[in-house]
C-alpha cells in the first residue's frame, strides 16, 4: 500500500478495435476457430503532483489504411479524464509501432522516453524484411527522428526510474526495444504490459503472439512480467478488451475508460 503523495491512479482509454480470429494471435494458430477481437489503448498515469501518458495510439487515416474500427482520437480524449495535452510533459513510447507511437505531435511540449534499441531497430538493417517492417509506419518514425533533433526525445538503456513511484522496464520480443511500466498505486505496483503480453492468454499458456523479432525474449518477457508484479492481477496486457470487463469504469465513460488503480471486478 502506498501514500496517497506517492500513488498514482492509472487509467486505460480504449480509442479503436478490431475483429479477429484467436489462430491470428498465436504463434502456431490455435485448434478452436472462434473470434477473438482486439483492444487498442493508451493509458494514462496521474497524481497530484504529474501526469505521464503511456503511448499515443495511431490516427483515423492509420485506422483506414489498416482497416481498423477507429473509435475516438486518443489523444484528444484525453480530455474526458480531465487532461490536457497540451500540459503533458512525460509521454512513454514503449515502441514504435504504429498503435503505439501514431499521435505523439498532438503533445506539443512532452519529452518522449524510448528505449534506444527501438530507434535502431525501426532505423537499422531489420527494417529490409517486409515482415518486420509491417507493423511501423514510416512517417512515424521519422516524426521520432525530428523529435530528437529538437531535443524531445529522452533515450533509456534498459530499466530506468521515470519518476517517484514510476519505472521503465525493458522487456524485447515482440520489438527489439519493447518497454514497459510499474507504477504504485494504491492497490500495489501495477505493471502496464504494453504488448509485452497482448493477451491474458498469451502469457497464461505461454504461446506468444504472431508478431515479434525474438521469440525467446517475448517468452521471457512474461517471466518479466511475473517478476514485476506483485501479483498476476496487476498485470495489465496490452490489447485484451477482458481488462474493459475486469476492472471499474471511470464513472460516465462506460466502454471508454477504465480504472487500473482499483482491484479488478470479481
Amino acid at each position: 500500500m502506498k501514500t496517497d503523495a506517492v500513488a498514482y491512479k492509472v487509467y486505460a482509454l480504449r480509442y479503436a478495435m478490431r475483429d479477429a480470429r484467436r489462430g491470428e494471435h498465436f504463434i502456431g494458430g490455435d485448434p478452436h476457430d472462434a473470434p477473438m477481437p482486439m483492444d487498442y489503448f493508451v493509458w494514462a498515469i496521474v497524481n497530484a503532483d504529474r501526469t505521464i501518458i503511456l503511448d499515443t495510439g495511431f490516427t483515423e487515416a492509420v485506422a483506414a489504411k489498416r482497416k481498423r474500427t477507429w473509435f475516438r482520437c486518443p489523444v484528444e480524449s484525453l480530455s474526458l479524464l480531465g487532461i490536457d495535452p497540451d500540459n503533458v510533459e512525460d509521454v512513454v513510447i514503449s515502441h514504435l509501432h504504429y498503435d503505439h507511437v501514431g499521435t505523439f505531435h498532438k503533445f506539443p511540449k512532452a519529452r518522449f522516453h524510448l528505449q534506444e534499441a527501438e530507434m535502431h531497430y525501426a532505423c537499422g538493417h531489420y527494417m529490409r524484411h517486409h515482415k518486420l517492417r509491417h507493423s511501423f509506419e514510416v512517417e512515424d518514425v521519422a516524426g521520432i527522428i525530428r523529435m530528437t533533433y529538437a531535443d524531445r526525445v529522452v533515450f533509456h538503456d534498459g530499466d530506468a526510474e521515470l519518476a517517484p513511484g514510476i519505472t521503465l522496464h525493458s522487456a524485447p520480443g515482440h520489438s527489439a526495444g519493447l518497454q514497459c511500466v510499474r507504477v504504485d498505486t494504491e492497490r500495489g505496483q501495477v505493471v502496464l504490459a504494453s504488448d509485452v503480453t497482448h493477451f491474458y492468454e498469451n502469457m497464461e499458456t505461454g504461446r506468444p503472439f504472431t508478431t515479434l523479432f525474438h521469440l525467446g525474449g517475448m517468452l521471457d518477457g512474461f517471466d518479466r512480467l511475473r517478476a514485476l508484479a506483485p501479483s498476476p492481477r496487476h498485470i495489465i496486457p496490452g490489447h485484451d478488451p477482458e481488462v474493459m470487463r475486469r476492472y471499474p469504469a471511470v464513472p460516465g465513460l462506460e466502454g471508454i475508460a477504465v480504472e487500473l488503480h482499483r482491484e479488478p471486478i470479481a
